[in-house]
C-alpha cells in the first residue's frame, strides 16, 4: 500500500485474515498495518507472533510475483500453502499481450499507434474475455487477425483467452485442469517472435504450484486488502498488502476432460462461459 508522505517508507504492508471469505461468513478481518514491504517486514512480523498462531495459518493469499512475501511466509509458514492470486495471473498474461500488441505496432509503422492504426484502434478489445465480445467487437478481431502480420497478436490474445477461459469455469477441477494444460503446452518449444509468450512461459512455469493451488482453494484471494488500502477515490487493487488464513477445507479437484492444445497461430475458440466480472475491474496483494 501506497501512503502520501515526503519522508520515511512510503509504502506498508496490509496483513488480512481471509478465513471469513473463504469460508462465506462474513468479510476479510484487518489483522495489521506494517511500515515498509520488504521480505524482512513481513518476516519480522509473522516472527513476533506466538508459535501457536503461525502453526494455525493453512493458505498465504500471494500478491503476485515478488519473491519477498513468499519467501517469509515460507520461512515463517513452513506449513502454509501459497496461493498465487487470480487476478495478478491474468494481469500478467494481459500486459503481455499489450507488450506484443505495441512491439507489432512498432515494427509495422516504425513509430507509435496513432488513432488511425487498426491495431492501436482496437487496443483494448483484445482484453475483453471472449464471451464477452460484442458483435462489433468479434468482427473487429476477425479483421485484426485476418493480417498475417499480426499472428504474434493472435497468438498472445490466444494464450490470453484461454487463461481467462480456465479462471471463469464453475469447476474448480476444470479449471485447473485447464490451467495445467495450457502451462504444459507453454514448456513446449514456443516459435521466435514470439517474445512475450516465452517470457510469460517462464513466468508461469516457474510459479505453477502456487497458481493451480488456487484451485484447491477458491476464494482465496488478496482482493479484500484494496478495500483496506483505498483513499477516497482511489482506483482499486493496485497496492501491496498481505493477508492470512486459519483452518478452512479445501475444495477437492475433479473432473478432467478433453481440451484443446495451444495452437500459436489459430487459437482455440472459446467455449460458453459464465457472466463474470472482467479480469481487468480487479486489482491488489494477499496471504491467506
Amino acid at each position: 500500500m501506497w501512503r502520501h508522505t515526503r519522508r520515511g517508507d512510503r509504502y506498508v504492508t496490509v496483513i488480512i485474515d481471509l478465513t471469513p471469505v473463504r469460508d462465506r461468513s462474513g468479510p476479510a478481518r484487518l489483522l495489521d498495518v506494517v511500515p515498509g514491504r520488504s521480505k524482512k517486514v513481513l518476516k519480522t512480523w509473522l516472527s513476533q507472533r506466538d508459535q501457536d498462531w503461525r502453526g494455525r495459518v493453512e493458505v498465504v493469499a500471494m500478491d503476485g510475483f515478488s519473491p519477498g512475501p513468499e519467501s517469509a511466509a515460507g520461512e515463517e509458514l513452513p506449513q502454509a500453502r501459497a496461493v498465487m492470486d487470480p487476478f495478478h495471473v491474468v494481469s500478467l498474461a494481459a500486459s503481455k499481450l499489450d507488450q506484443c500488441r505495441r512491439r507489432i505496432q512498432r515494427a509495422i509503422t516504425g513509430r507509435r499507434g496513432r488513432a488511425g492504426d487498426r491495431l492501436y484502434r482496437a487496443r483494448r478489445t483484445p482484453l475483453t474475455g471472449a464471451g464477452l465480445l460484442t458483435d462489433a467487437q468479434t468482427e473487429r478481431l476477425e479483421t485484426l487477425f485476418a493480417d498475417d502480420r499480426h499472428a504474434a497478436v493472435q497468438a498472445s490474445w490466444g494464450v490470453y483467452q484461454r487463461l481467462i477461459q480456465a479462471y471463469r469455469t464453475e469447476d474448480p477441477g476444470l479449471g485447473k485442469y485447464l490451467t495445467q494444460r495450457l502451462i504444459d503446452s507453454l514448456k513446449q518449444a514456443i516459435p521466435e517472435g514470439l517474445e512475450e509468450i516465452q517470457t510469460l512461459a517462464k513466468t508461469l512455469t516457474e510459479t505453477a504450484s502456487d497458481i493451480l493451488a488456487y484451485f484447491d482453494r477458491p476464494r482465496t484471494s488478496n482482493g479484500p486488502t484494496s478495500g483496506d488500502q483505498r483513499t477516497p477515490g482511489a482506483p482499486t487493487r493496485h497496492r501491496p498488502g498481505i493477508c492470512a488464513t486459519w483452518p478452512a477445507t479445501p475444495s477437492a479437484a475433479s473432473s478432467t476432460p478433453d481440451a484443446s492444445k495451444t495452437t500459436w497461430q489459430q487459437p482455440p475458440k472459446p467455449a460458453d462461459k459464465p457472466h463474470l466480472p472482467h479480469p481487468q475491474t480487479r486489482r491488489a496483494i494477499n496471504l491467506s
